[in-house]
């Protein structure tokens, strides 16, 4: 059983808090890359990242913004890790990070349930007007963990965070 302290809350809060940079609609903890804070002494805290694939650009920027926020907060010694184990996936993502990521124009990725058998579901929903009427541009938008769509119905291009 792992315990937090009020501190560890505190600073778990302020981290997951930042936003991601890629996806500014998003914060870490609602990305699901926030995987731990642990208070290691006096002004001295680790922080656990897990990017959402290997390589992401977007890591750097994640850890210097979360030693920024934690530094302005009284934080002198923040050591902002990444964590490869277990790897995020895109169930990582809560509810509220999907909602956003819709409201932002993103098409939210489907969830994938582990357990059980694996419903076929090849519609992607359009983030504009809502139709299941869409296709494919390319595998790759703006970044590698999206691909770019187009809405046949309201003709709109949009991001889908791709399934992982």
């Amino acid at each position: 059983m792992v315990t937090t302290t009020p501190l560890e809350e505190e600073l778990s809060r302020l981290a997951g808090a930042v936003p991601d940079p890629e996806l500014p609609a998003v914060t870490l903890e609602e990305l699901g890359v926030l995987r731990g804070v642990h208070v290691l002494g006096p002004g001295r805290v680790r922080v656990e990242l897990t990017p959402t694939y290997t390589g992401c650009p977007g890591i750097e920027a994640m850890a210097s913004d979360v030693e920024r926020v934690l530094h302005e907060h009284g934080m002198a010694d923040v050591a902002v890790v990444t964590v490869l184990s277990p790897a995020w996936t895109t169930d990582d993502i809560t509810e509220e990070g999907r909602r956003k990521l819709a409201e932002f124009g993103i098409a939210p990725p489907r969830p994938q349930k582990a357990d059980g058998p694996v419903p076929l579901t090849l519609a992607i929903r359009c983030p504009h007007c809502g139709s299941t009427d869409t296709e494919l541009l390319s595998r790759f938008s703006s970044t590698a963990c999206k691909a770019l769509r187009r809405c046949v119905t309201c003709r709109e291009p949009f991001d889908h965070f791709k399934e992982l």
